[in-house]
């Protein structure tokens, strides 16, 4: 028997972010990548700092930040000597940033950078720049979003199929991939809004 929790869904499927103190904890890389780390299953603080190779106490603060701004929740407790484990898990499957901000984004980008430098194998990462008219620019951004969607739904059917037919190890291994997409228009050099 593992001694990790099963899998648990997120109380919401997407949470849109908009509070003060949400905005606050999505400007620290490493709140940032527990996220990430708690995108699949709930998981105990100890186990999330050998993951992400930062010290215990630290990554109990960040957590703690991130339940404060209900980004995070307690998804189950158990029983250990001298204590009790806290597993913690994301208050929802996707968090939606409506109003993007500049430090969420440097963190966000800072978050994914450690994680590239760490990933154990090659990886792609492409920027380029095209111009596009408004409704092909559109037609991309619906076409990038459908593919990440497309990909991680059929994770998720995939995991449900195997655990119900008890290969949970076979899905627990596999290797986790970041997915980063962005599709950006960028200021033209007459832009009033450019803060140049």
């Amino acid at each position: 028997m593992s001694d990790q929790p099963s899998p648990s869904q997120p109380s919401e499927d997407v949470l849109e972010i908009g509070a003060p103190e949400q905005f606050a904890a999505l400007a620290h890389p490493l709140r940032q990548r527990l996220l990430f780390a708690l995108g699949h299953r709930p998981a105990a603080a100890n186990a999330l700092a050998a993951q992400l190779g930062a010290k215990k106490g630290t990554v109990a603060h960040h957590l703690k930040v991130l339940r404060e701004a209900g980004l995070v929740r307690v998804a189950e407790t158990r029983p250990v000597r001298g204590g009790t484990e806290l597993y913690y898990q994301r208050t929802a499957r996707r968090m939606l940033v409506t109003e993007p901000r500049a430090e969420g984004t440097a963190a966000m980008f800072a978050a994914v950078a450690q994680e590239l430098d760490l990933s154990p194998v090659e990886h792609v990462l492409s920027l380029r720049h095209l111009r596009l008219s408004p409704a092909k620019a559109r037609e991309l951004g619906e076409t990038l979003a459908r593919l990440v969607d497309e990909a991680e739904d059929e994770d998720e059917d995939e995991a449900a199929a195997e655990a119900e037919a008890s290969a949970q190890e076979e899905v627990e291994g596999r290797p986790v991939h970041g997915v980063l997409v962005a599709l950006y228009q960028q200021p033209s050099a007459a832009d009033p809004s450019d803060p140049a």
